[in-house]
């Protein structure tokens, strides 16, 4: 496709900001909308996998991101004292793809935006019309605009997947999840570890300035008020080793915890005509494997990468898609596979992590070694 295509990206994260990139370094001048009135994503943490650095490698990110972030190395599972049940070096598994990051979201999002493009926000699509050559869309403002494609990032609930497939309510994964980030560096700050209990399991990873921790609680879905927060939470976990009591300690407020559900998006199709989904608009799943972040960068540069090597956007589309959806699928697999594991009793999912941790973690996730 000629890189004068009129492409509109209807969202600023992750998915959004990469595909940015990638479209710019490719020739292409995309449009960007973002729906907040100024940018501020979660002041939590991510993990910014191999795949994903390869990805950031290519768009000339990676010395940004290593400079910002935190090296992992490790990857831990123990019990609620803090007993290791698996050490799992990294190295083997991903030595030829990149390394793997721990990095305040604010601060990949901020490298994402690091061009000098121009985007709008306070911005959103209230309509929606296509034809065989091109999507009218209208704006929250009154203006309309003419492209050649519409891409939805716009995450979980987006608005695009509603105006271009119709109406689809994420479904509760069954866990809610407490997040927040400390100025406390890990005792081992080059490992991410999981500290599992009977039900819930907390998880420590370093992030460069100090540590993100995330909670998880198998349960009903519920709302948890903002005031007295970090007291429930402290009181949840008060059974747990010292990494995690010294995590919750370092916290001040109530405000510094971000607390939601854990939900995924069964959207089986991803493009209608002109316009087409990425990351968790499209395939929104259980953070057990930590890939939400890197499946988007990697949706974004696939379809990047489709865009500039097609001819008509259709086509483009259809190779996006074909290319995708196995490894997606894939992924989707695993993480079910994940919670099945840690929703075992604490006795038989203790041990099948000391005697096969290993070799599950390099199975689980030895594709995604390979090129999206």
């Amino acid at each position: 496709m000629s890189g004068r295509a009129r492409i509109l990206i209807v969202g600023g994260g992750i998915a959004g900001l990469g595909l940015r990139v990638a479209l710019r370094q490719r020739g292409f001048r995309p449009d960007l909308i973002e729906r907040e009135t100024h940018w501020q994503p979660p002041g939590t943490g991510i993990a910014v996998q191999p795949n994903a650095m390869r990805v950031l490698v290519g768009l000339g990110l990676n010395t940004a991101m290593e400079r910002a972030g935190t090296t992992i190395r490790r990857w831990q599972f123990r019990d609620q004292t803090g007993a290791v049940l698996c050490d799992i070096p990294l190295e083997p598994l991903w030595s030829r793809v990149g390394p793997f990051i721990g990095i305040e979201r604010a601060k990949l999002h901020a490298i994402l935006r690091s061009d000098g493009a121009r985007w709008r926000l306070g911005t959103w699509i209230v309509a929606m019309d296509q034809d065989s050559r091109r999507v009218q869309v209208t704006f929250n403002d009154g203006s309309t605009g003419d492209y050649d494609l519409v891409v939805g990032a716009d995450g979980l609930y987006s608005g695009t997947r509603r105006l271009a497939l119709g109406p689809s309510e994420p479904i509760y994964g069954g866990q809610m999840v407490w997040r927040s980030l400390s100025p406390l560096p890990l005792p081992e700050p080059d490992s991410v570890q999981f500290w599992l209990g009977d039900g819930c399991f907390f998880g420590l990873c370093p992030v460069g300035s100090g540590t993100y921790g995330f909670a998880n609680i198998t349960g009903p879905r519920g709302y948890d008020q903002v005031e007295g927060r970090l007291e429930r939470l402290r009181a949840r976990f008060d059974g747990f080793g010292a990494a995690v009591q010294d995590f919750l300690t370092s916290l001040e407020r109530d405000d510094q915890i971000h607390c939601g559900p854990i939900e995924w998006v069964e959207a089986e199709q991803w493009c209608r005509g002109r316009v087409a989904l990425i990351g968790d608009a499209a395939h929104a799943g259980s953070p057990m494997m930590g890939q939400g972040g890197s499946m988007a960068l990697e949706d974004a540069l696939v379809l990047a990468e489709c865009l500039q090597a097609a001819p008509e956007v259709e086509v483009a589309l259809s190779t996006f898609v074909a290319r995708r959806k196995p490894r997606v699928g894939w992924v989707r697999q695993q993480r079910l596979a994940v919670g099945e594991t840690l929703r075992l009793p604490p006795a038989v999912r203790n041990a099948s992590l000391r005697e096969r941790g290993w070799s599950t973690f390099y199975d689980r996730f030895k594709l995604l070694t390979a090129p999206p």
